[in-house]
């Protein structure tokens, strides 16, 4: 099943739409500047982390870790490919 997300969050697919309720400790989200890809037989593992600055040896801090299905990867890539295509033709047409 093909999803889009859009800013309200409803999920629309062809058919029907879907409300998403985020909950309140989620809601803020997290700041990640680094991603892991992990793959196994079953999934996809993503590992979302922080790089600290500014400390005598390097420190990653795992922010958050996703794991999804091979399908829902693909999935995901498909969205995120686009979205990255649509924020660079913006950028693209305000030059």
């Amino acid at each position: 099943m093909n999803i889009l997300v859009k800013n309200n969050l409803k999920i629309m697919d062809k058919k029907k739409k879907i409300k998403v309720k985020l909950p309140e400790n989620v809601e803020a989200g997290v700041y990640a500047n680094a991603v892991s890809v992990n793959v196994n037989k079953n999934e996809f593992i993503l590992d979302f982390a922080y790089n600290i600055p500014n400390t005598s040896e390097p420190v990653i801090k795992i922010v958050s870790r996703v794991n999804m299905t091979h399908r829902t990867a693909e999935s995901f890539l498909k969205l995120l490919s686009n979205a990255v295509l649509d924020l660079k033709n913006k950028q693209k047409d305000q030059e």
